[in-house]
Protein backbone atom coordinates (compact mmCIF):
# COMPACT_ATOMS: atom_id res chain seq x y z
CA UNK A 1 0.00 0.00 0.00
CA UNK A 2 2.96 2.26 0.84
CA UNK A 3 4.01 2.21 -3.40
CA UNK A 4 0.91 3.41 -4.31
CA UNK A 5 0.30 5.69 -1.55
CA UNK A 6 3.80 7.60 -2.50
CA UNK A 7 3.20 8.57 -6.41
CA UNK A 8 -0.90 9.33 -5.44
CA UNK A 9 0.24 11.59 -2.57
CA UNK A 10 2.86 13.45 -4.57
CA UNK A 11 0.31 13.99 -7.65
CA UNK A 12 -2.60 15.03 -4.89
CA UNK A 13 -0.08 17.43 -3.49
CA UNK A 14 0.78 19.05 -6.62
CA UNK A 15 -2.31 19.10 -7.93
CA UNK A 16 -3.52 21.16 -4.91
CA UNK A 17 -0.56 23.89 -5.16
CA UNK A 18 -1.26 24.03 -9.22
CA UNK A 19 -4.79 24.95 -8.13
CA UNK A 20 -3.72 27.50 -6.04
CA UNK A 21 -4.01 30.56 -8.56
CA UNK A 22 -0.84 32.23 -7.87
CA UNK A 23 1.26 29.39 -9.71
CA UNK A 24 -0.92 29.69 -12.79
CA UNK A 25 0.75 33.41 -13.36
CA UNK A 26 4.14 31.59 -13.54
CA UNK A 27 4.02 29.32 -16.67
CA UNK A 28 7.85 27.97 -15.78
CA UNK A 29 6.04 26.76 -12.10
CA UNK A 30 3.00 25.77 -13.68
CA UNK A 31 4.82 23.69 -16.57
CA UNK A 32 7.76 21.99 -13.69
CA UNK A 33 4.46 21.16 -11.65
CA UNK A 34 2.79 19.58 -14.91
CA UNK A 35 5.66 17.73 -15.75
CA UNK A 36 6.05 16.22 -11.96
CA UNK A 37 2.31 15.04 -12.12
CA UNK A 38 2.64 13.64 -15.31
CA UNK A 39 5.68 11.75 -14.26
CA UNK A 40 4.32 10.28 -10.61
CA UNK A 41 1.17 9.14 -12.67
CA UNK A 42 2.95 6.76 -15.28
CA UNK A 43 4.84 5.51 -12.47
CA UNK A 44 1.47 4.80 -10.93
CA UNK A 45 0.20 3.38 -14.28
CA UNK A 46 3.41 1.14 -14.39
CA UNK A 47 3.03 0.02 -10.94
CA UNK A 48 -0.54 -1.05 -11.15
CA UNK A 49 0.10 -2.71 -14.28
CA UNK A 50 2.84 -5.10 -12.90
CA UNK A 51 0.49 -5.74 -9.53
CA UNK A 52 -1.90 -6.79 -12.17
CA UNK A 53 0.30 -9.13 -13.77
CA UNK A 54 1.89 -10.72 -11.12
CA UNK A 55 -2.13 -11.31 -9.15
CA UNK A 56 -2.56 -12.78 -12.64
CA UNK A 57 0.51 -15.36 -12.39
CA UNK A 58 -0.30 -16.55 -9.42
CA UNK A 59 -3.60 -17.02 -9.70
CA UNK A 60 -3.08 -18.72 -13.15
CA UNK A 61 0.02 -21.17 -12.53
CA UNK A 62 -1.76 -24.42 -13.29
CA UNK A 63 -3.64 -22.49 -15.98
CA UNK A 64 -1.21 -21.12 -18.31
CA UNK A 65 -1.27 -21.73 -22.12
CA UNK A 66 1.53 -24.17 -22.64
CA UNK A 67 2.71 -25.26 -26.14
CA UNK A 68 5.76 -25.54 -27.65
CA UNK A 69 8.20 -22.52 -27.63
CA UNK A 70 11.22 -21.62 -29.87
CA UNK A 71 12.82 -19.69 -27.96
CA UNK A 72 14.95 -17.55 -29.75
CA UNK A 73 12.22 -16.30 -31.36
CA UNK A 74 10.46 -15.12 -27.97
CA UNK A 75 14.35 -13.54 -27.19
CA UNK A 76 14.11 -12.22 -30.82
CA UNK A 77 10.74 -10.47 -30.03
CA UNK A 78 11.59 -9.03 -27.01
CA UNK A 79 14.99 -7.27 -28.16
CA UNK A 80 12.78 -5.74 -31.32
CA UNK A 81 10.11 -4.38 -28.74
CA UNK A 82 12.91 -2.69 -26.18
CA UNK A 83 15.05 -1.54 -29.63
CA UNK A 84 14.28 2.18 -29.24
CA UNK A 85 14.73 1.97 -25.73
CA UNK A 86 18.43 0.40 -26.30
CA UNK A 87 18.79 2.22 -29.26
CA UNK A 88 18.45 5.52 -27.33
CA UNK A 89 21.50 4.95 -25.27
CA UNK A 90 23.30 3.48 -27.86
CA UNK A 91 23.45 0.11 -26.36
CA UNK A 92 24.97 -3.15 -28.42
CA UNK A 93 22.18 -5.61 -27.72
CA UNK A 94 23.54 -9.33 -29.43
CA UNK A 95 22.19 -12.74 -29.33
CA UNK A 96 24.66 -15.60 -29.94
CA UNK A 97 23.09 -19.30 -30.27
CA UNK A 98 25.31 -22.00 -29.24
CA UNK A 99 24.64 -25.40 -31.26
CA UNK A 100 22.89 -26.26 -34.85
CA UNK A 101 19.16 -26.08 -33.65
CA UNK A 102 18.28 -25.91 -30.42
CA UNK A 103 14.91 -27.36 -29.00
CA UNK A 104 11.91 -26.41 -27.89
CA UNK A 105 10.63 -25.91 -24.52
CA UNK A 106 7.35 -26.25 -23.02
CA UNK A 107 5.52 -23.24 -22.10
CA UNK A 108 2.97 -20.07 -22.42
CA UNK A 109 4.78 -18.15 -25.12
CA UNK A 110 3.20 -14.57 -23.59
CA UNK A 111 4.20 -15.07 -20.32
CA UNK A 112 8.23 -15.92 -21.34
CA UNK A 113 7.94 -13.25 -23.51
CA UNK A 114 6.60 -11.08 -20.38
CA UNK A 115 9.91 -12.34 -18.72
CA UNK A 116 12.63 -11.61 -20.86
CA UNK A 117 11.08 -8.00 -21.26
CA UNK A 118 11.21 -7.63 -17.57
CA UNK A 119 15.06 -9.09 -17.73
CA UNK A 120 16.48 -7.07 -20.80
CA UNK A 121 14.16 -3.83 -19.37
CA UNK A 122 16.64 -4.35 -16.49
CA UNK A 123 19.65 -4.66 -18.02
CA UNK A 124 18.94 -1.34 -20.08
CA UNK A 125 18.09 0.37 -17.49
CA UNK A 126 21.30 0.29 -15.62
CA UNK A 127 23.56 -0.14 -18.26
CA UNK A 128 25.53 2.90 -19.33
CA UNK A 129 25.29 5.12 -21.92
CA UNK A 130 27.21 3.35 -24.86
CA UNK A 131 27.06 0.04 -22.91
CA UNK A 132 27.09 -4.22 -24.28
CA UNK A 133 24.20 -6.42 -23.88
CA UNK A 134 24.61 -10.25 -24.55
CA UNK A 135 22.08 -13.21 -24.78
CA UNK A 136 23.39 -16.65 -24.93
CA UNK A 137 20.98 -19.67 -25.89
CA UNK A 138 22.53 -23.36 -25.24
CA UNK A 139 20.66 -26.76 -24.03
CA UNK A 140 22.42 -27.76 -20.92
CA UNK A 141 21.35 -31.30 -20.62
CA UNK A 142 17.63 -31.83 -20.17
CA UNK A 143 17.18 -27.13 -19.75
CA UNK A 144 17.89 -24.43 -22.58
CA UNK A 145 19.81 -21.69 -20.57
CA UNK A 146 19.35 -18.24 -21.68
CA UNK A 147 21.59 -15.83 -20.19
CA UNK A 148 21.54 -12.24 -20.14
CA UNK A 149 24.99 -10.38 -19.58
CA UNK A 150 25.34 -6.78 -19.37
CA UNK A 151 27.93 -4.14 -18.80
CA UNK A 152 26.04 -2.50 -16.39
CA UNK A 153 26.35 -0.55 -12.34
CA UNK A 154 26.49 -4.16 -11.18
CA UNK A 155 24.35 -5.41 -8.06
CA UNK A 156 26.16 -6.16 -4.58
CA UNK A 157 26.57 -9.61 -3.79
CA UNK A 158 24.61 -9.02 -0.41
CA UNK A 159 21.77 -7.63 -2.07
CA UNK A 160 21.48 -10.58 -4.78
CA UNK A 161 19.39 -12.87 -2.12
CA UNK A 162 17.22 -10.48 -2.16
CA UNK A 163 16.61 -8.65 -5.71
CA UNK A 164 13.60 -11.07 -6.52
CA UNK A 165 11.32 -10.46 -3.64
CA UNK A 166 8.66 -7.89 -3.90
CA UNK A 167 9.27 -4.13 -4.07
CA UNK A 168 13.20 -4.76 -3.05
CA UNK A 169 15.06 -2.16 -5.10
CA UNK A 170 19.51 -2.17 -4.21
CA UNK A 171 18.94 1.43 -5.00
CA UNK A 172 15.74 2.98 -3.86
CA UNK A 173 16.23 6.38 -5.01
CA UNK A 174 18.17 5.36 -8.25
CA UNK A 175 15.28 3.38 -9.20
CA UNK A 176 12.62 5.46 -8.97
CA UNK A 177 14.80 7.67 -10.75
CA UNK A 178 14.57 5.40 -13.63
CA UNK A 179 11.11 4.52 -13.39
CA UNK A 180 11.28 1.50 -11.02
CA UNK A 181 8.46 -0.34 -9.81
CA UNK A 182 10.58 -3.13 -7.95
CA UNK A 183 8.21 -5.89 -8.99
CA UNK A 184 9.67 -6.85 -12.63
CA UNK A 185 12.37 -9.34 -11.25
CA UNK A 186 9.53 -11.03 -8.53
CA UNK A 187 7.20 -11.00 -11.86
CA UNK A 188 10.08 -13.24 -13.31
CA UNK A 189 10.70 -15.16 -10.48
CA UNK A 190 7.02 -16.48 -10.45
CA UNK A 191 6.88 -17.28 -14.43
CA UNK A 192 9.63 -18.82 -14.05
CA UNK A 193 7.95 -21.04 -10.95
CA UNK A 194 5.12 -21.77 -13.30
CA UNK A 195 7.77 -22.89 -16.07
CA UNK A 196 9.51 -25.29 -14.11
CA UNK A 197 12.46 -23.11 -14.11
CA UNK A 198 14.70 -21.37 -12.05
CA UNK A 199 17.53 -18.54 -12.68
CA UNK A 200 21.42 -18.12 -10.94
CA UNK A 201 22.65 -14.02 -10.82
CA UNK A 202 25.93 -12.94 -10.68
CA UNK A 203 27.41 -9.67 -10.63
CA UNK A 204 30.31 -7.48 -9.99
CA UNK A 205 29.72 -3.71 -9.06
CA UNK A 206 30.87 -1.78 -11.97
CA UNK A 207 31.52 -4.56 -14.10
CA UNK A 208 28.07 -5.98 -14.78
CA UNK A 209 25.35 -8.46 -14.56
CA UNK A 210 24.24 -12.12 -16.13
CA UNK A 211 21.39 -14.03 -15.48
CA UNK A 212 21.06 -17.25 -16.37
CA UNK A 213 17.54 -18.80 -17.18
CA UNK A 214 17.36 -22.18 -16.89
CA UNK A 215 13.80 -23.61 -18.67
CA UNK A 216 12.94 -27.43 -19.01
CA UNK A 217 12.79 -28.52 -22.44
CA UNK A 218 9.79 -29.89 -24.32
CA UNK A 219 9.46 -33.44 -23.86
CA UNK A 220 10.36 -35.45 -27.36
CA UNK A 221 6.44 -36.68 -27.66
CA UNK A 222 5.03 -33.45 -26.97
Amino acid sequence: SHELRTPLTVIKGYTETLLDEQNWQDPKMAERILTIIDKEAERLSRLLKDLLDLSQIESSKGVMKKQKVDLKNVVEEAVSLLRGHSEAKNLEVNLIIHGHELRNIWGDPDWLLQMFIDILENAIKYTPQGGRIEIKLQEKGKELLAAVKDTGIGIPARNIPYIFERFYRVDKGRSRRLGGTGLGLAIVKHILEAHGGHVTVESSVGVGTTFSVYLPLAPVAV
